[in-house]
């Protein structure tokens, strides 16, 4: 069981880096000021993984609700990349499959707490990825 305010992305496909939706709009958790120590569920349901495709999924924390630009701060809190074998390293691509990865929202002493996911995709895509995501304890 989780809940369902901490559903972080919805079905969709994505070949193009940008910020995670829900419903059509950016999602943005507020976790609180103080430190939270979870973890991100991805669940992928299609995977382009010719040579060079890579998708790293971050889950970033601000300072400020809307993430915009100016002195607030943006920080990755966890990464996982998915793409090709070439150039996530190893000898495996990703697959289609659930993928979990723990996390907290303190870096450096500071705690960020508003959470999003973002997706930076690279390579020669055509497809891209498929994949829910949700924060659960």
């Amino acid at each position: 069981m989780y809940d369902y305010s901490f559903s972080m992305k919805d079905a969709g496909l994505v070949a193009a880096s940008a910020a995670a939706t829900v419903g059509g709009s950016e999602k943005i958790a507020n976790v609180g000021a103080g430190r939270v120590g979870s973890r991100l569920v991805i669940d992928v349901t299609a995977i382009e993984v010719d040579a060079d495709e890579l998708y790293s999924i971050a889950l970033q924390g601000s300072d400020v609700a809307d993430f915009s630009t100016g002195d607030e701060k943006i920080e990755e809190l966890a990464v996982i990349n998915l793409g090709a074998n070439e150039v996530i390293g190893g000898n495996q691509d990703s697959a289609i499959g659930r993928y979990e990865v723990p996390f907290s929202n303190v870096k450096l002493g500071t705690a960020y707490p508003y959470l999003r996911v973002y997706t930076t995709v690279a390579g020669t895509v055509a497809t891209g990825i498929n994949f829910t995501a949700r924060l659960e304890p």
